[in-house]
């Protein structure tokens, strides 16, 4: 049984070539074949599409009047089957990443950059937010790709991580003159302490950690950002606690130091989230690999 769309693709073949065999030739389909294509759609619009001549075939108004439709729908299916087969070249198409502005800025722009170098026609649309922020907006469908904070449990991602990251607590020069050896967790927290906000993957997974010695943190100051961590603690306002590995110039320049513990925080990690139930896109696959080799 010949799909209507079959149909439509033989009638624009005879209305392009005016002829039943020369359509049969191009489609590799034989003459009375191509011709009983004709007659069934003819039947199933109730309308005579040509005009039969000893010389071949020509459109009746009625035909001509479809012709334009049809075959103007099949050339954009072909612009379609086009465009699919660009974006698996990945020589266009959106990579939509949903990132924090501190991750983005510390971690992902030298992946970025690898990425653009590879696939130059590949636009970046990225969306700032927290963890949980981006999560959920990658669960709706808004981005294809989501690079957070670990750890997380959602069984609706995919979870693969990326880089081990550190929490540390820092201060400035007047703090550190007080602090002469390393510090207990009982120590620590009666000191004033600067933090994220209580919604933030960071604070929740430090906090958890010490409640797990028996310790409750509260802080001084609670803020949203890390860079106001940083700068806050650098004036003397307390004692932040920070991702090392992006306090590295703060800390090499001596304008922080690093506040040592008896115990350290244990590491956790930085990692990619995308969605099982939807298949990475081609750009989506690539960017993961190029992450995953860290070769940047």
């Amino acid at each position: 049984m010949i799909s209507k769309l079959d149909l439509y693709k033989i009638f624009c073949k005879v209305g392009k070539k005016q002829s039943f065999s020369k359509a049969a030739k191009d489609l590799y389909m034989t003459q009375p074949a191509v011709s009983q294509a004709i007659m069934q759609l003819e039947r199933e619009l109730d309308t005579r599409l040509f005009n039969r001549t000893p010389k071949g075939v020509s459109l009746t108004n009625e035909g001509s009047l479809l012709f334009e439709y049809v075959n103007s729908a099949i050339n954009l299916i072909h612009v379609g089957e086009e465009k699919i087969l660009e974006f698996k070249d990945l020589t266009t198409g959106e990579l939509k990443i949903g990132v924090g502005d501190t991750i983005a800025r510390f971690f992902l722009l030298p992946y970025l950059e690898a990425f653009h170098n590879q696939y130059p026609n590949i636009k970046f649309r990225m969306v700032n937010g927290t963890t949980l922020e981006i999560c959920s907006i990658l669960k709706s469908g808004e981005v294809d790709l989501a690079i957070c904070n670990l750890p997380l449990k959602d069984p609706a991602l995919e979870i693969r991580p990326l880089i081990d990251i550190h929490d540390i607590f820092v201060c400035g020069k007047s703090y550190m003159k007080q602090i002469s050896q390393p510090l207990s967790y009982d120590e620590l927290i009666k000191l004033p302490l600067i933090l994220l906000e209580p919604k933030s993957i960071s604070r929740q997974y430090v906090e958890d950690h010490l409640l797990s010695k028996g310790i409750k943190l509260s802080s001084e100051f609670e803020l949203g950002s890390h860079d106001l961590l940083l700068e806050f603690a650098k004036i003397n306002l307390g004692i932040a606690c920070v991702t090392k590995e992006f306090s590295q110039d703060y800390l090499n320049k001596g304008l922080l130091h690093k506040v040592q513990l008896i115990e350290e925080i244990p590491k956790r990690a930085i990692g990619v989230c995308y969605l099982k139930s939807v298949p990475l896109s081609p750009a989506s696959t690539k960017f993961v690999e190029i992450l995953e080799s860290k070769q940047v």
